[in-house]
């Protein structure tokens, strides 16, 4: 059985990703994915947003928190990190949205 707490995660990480903008957190691209044009950035926005692929090996504490697909030859990851309100320190509790902001990264796996 799953702990309710890491199905709350699960389930709010799910709802960010599948719209990663305020009030629920922030979208980060890195430069690597900003400087691509702009029907490339919206068909790897488009794989992180429907990711699905989640497996014991990418996803270990069942969370959705990371993923990562292949876009037209190239590697992509995206991981979402959890900050308090402030975005200054790591969230006291996750499961919480009032005292938790996230922030969604989306990156070419050579830039990790």
């Amino acid at each position: 059985m799953i702990p309710s707490e890491l199905l709350r995660i699960r389930e709010l990480n799910d709802r960010f990703r599948a719209m990663p903008f305020a009030p629920q957190g922030q979208l980060l691209l890195t430069s690597g994915v900003a400087d691509l044009p702009p029907g490339d950035i919206a068909a790897i926005l488009r794989l992180v947003t429907t990711f699905d692929a989640f497996t014991p090996d990418n996803d270990p504490h069942g969370e959705h928190d990371f993923g990562a697909f292949t876009y037209r030859e190239t590697r992509y990851f995206w991981k979402i990190d959890y900050y308090d309100r402030d975005r200054s320190y790591a969230s006291p509790d996750p499961a919480d949205p009032a005292v938790t902001s996230r922030i969604l990264t989306v990156m070419r796996a050579d830039e990790y």
